[in-house]
């Protein structure tokens, strides 16, 4: 890993998820290193003036024996004398279950010798917001899939329960071809009560039948993220001449005059961008789209941003 600029602050220096996927892939396994993505995340946080990820301060009280020092409000025992501590409304510890594609397409990347696969990404984001979720007190489940569900992690909260987590998701390979729908109306029927699901994929599948089944996760009432993994590959063809490309799930192969479709390549790809977008978010799905070149931090920021508006 390059040596950090001098000039960095010190806190950029220490932050794994400010660090570029290249980068954090030389730190060791996935475990350690997701765990440096979130304790970095939350020095962030902590660092933020937007503390709290699942509580709000509510009120004061007065102080009594046992009380965590921590939460003692500083400033009014400088104005009276006496010791209050704050008080906050903490989310009820959900059930979440993470769904995390690992079908053909997701061993691809543009650039093997320095960008990381899609679900090298996936893995590690899958990884890293269970940890988080596990920190919070919340129940974590995962579900891998591609056509059809592979094991499913049932949702559970505890140590053991986080290490074999964290188990699951290294081992995970990719193979087969894609579809969501099944893992997604299974899921429903495991969260007997209102909870999260967060989907991780390149969303290589039925668009239609995909949207479908996230919608109807949301009438349930459950909270639905989509993180759509995009290889920067993905969004501008590159090279010139005449290339051949090759399907990773179907083997299925085209060649292309790339300098005569890049345009209109771009322009597929932006439309279909917006079509998932179109299709979920006014249903009350949250769509994000991460950048496998890009650090973990911002998407971190953005899907923990997601829960928090509700």
């Amino acid at each position: 890993m390059p040596s950090p600029s001098p000039t960095a602050p010190p806190d950029v220096v220490r932050r794994a998820d400010l660090l570029s996927p290249a980068d954090l892939a030389q730190l060791g396994g996935l475990e350690v290193i997701s765990k440096r993505v979130v304790d970095g995340f939350l020095l962030g946080v902590h660092r933020s003036p937007r503390r709290g990820l699942s509580a709000e301060f509510a009120e004061l009280r007065a102080y009594q024996p046992g009380d965590d020092l921590r939460h003692v409000d500083w400033r009014m025992v400088g104005r009276s004398d006496r010791f209050f501590v704050k008080q906050f409304e903490e989310d009820t510890h959900l059930g979440a279950y993470i769904l995390l594609d690992v079908s053909g397409s997701m061993a691809w990347s543009s650039d093997p010798e320095s960008l990381p696969t899609k679900l090298w990404y996936g893995k590690l984001m899958a990884a890293a917001l269970g940890l988080l979720l596990f920190r919070q007190g919340d129940r974590v489940g995962l579900g891998p899939f591609d056509h059809e569900t592979r094991e499913w992690l049932p949702a559970r909260g505890g140590g053991r329960h986080q290490a074999e987590f964290l188990r699951r998701v290294a081992s995970l390979e990719a193979r087969g071809e894609s579809r969501a729908e099944g893992v997604l109306r299974e899921s429903a029927l495991r969260l007997r009560r209102p909870g999260m699901v967060i989907l991780i994929s390149d969303l290589l599948m039925d668009a239609s039948e995909t949207a479908t089944a996230l919608r109807y996760l949301a009438h349930r009432g459950h909270q639905v993220v989509v993180l759509h993994l995009l290889d920067p590959g993905e969004r501008e063809l590159e090279g010139t001449g005449t290339l051949r490309y090759r399907d990773p799930e179907t083997g299925d192969e085209l060649q292309v005059p790339v300098g005569e479709v890049r345009a209109a390549y771009r322009e597929a790809v932006d439309s279909a961008l917006l079509e998932w977008r179109r299709a979920l978010v006014p249903a009350g799905v949250d769509y994000l789209i991460a950048d496998t070149s890009r650090p973990f931090g911002p998407a971190l920021r953005d899907l923990l941003r997601s829960r928090a508006r509700r």
